[in-house]
């Protein structure tokens, strides 16, 4: 029923700035809610960041915490992630994903349902 794309993944140099997009086709429950993750070679994939529904609550991993910004892009039905000052170690495939809305904010790959294809950032050194 509902369809997840996501546009803006590409190679970039350490330091380089990117922003990624997880557009929504389709609608969401009012209890839905947006995260990301990201799976690197040889390792299990990681929770990123998460956002309310509404935009004004937000969770990200210690990793990318200061450096990525998750919200929400009501003109173009997508979540964005804006990600600064990237490392070679943020080099994934990045996915976003629908999960219902919990308190605590969900950062357990388990506690989402619905996955994009994902996207793959590659930061060079």
């Amino acid at each position: 029923q509902v369809k997840l794309v996501e546009p803006g993944g590409g190679v970039v140099q350490a330091g380089d700035s990117l922003r990624l997009f997880c557009e929504v086709e389709g609608q969401l429950a009012h209890t839905d809610l947006m995260g990301w993750f990201r799976q690197a070679p040889g390792k299990e994939r990681e929770f990123v960041a998460v956002v309310s529904r509404e935009g004004g609550d937000t969770d990200y991993a210690d990793s990318v915490k200061g450096r990525f910004t998750i919200g929400r892009d009501t003109t173009k039905n997508a979540v964005y992630l804006h990600m600064i000052a990237l490392k070679p170690e943020d080099t994934a495939t990045y996915t976003c994903a629908i999960g219902r809305s919990t308190y605590p904010l969900p950062t357990q790959t388990n506690e989402y349902l619905t996955w994009g294809q994902g996207t793959q950032v590659t930061v060079s050194s």
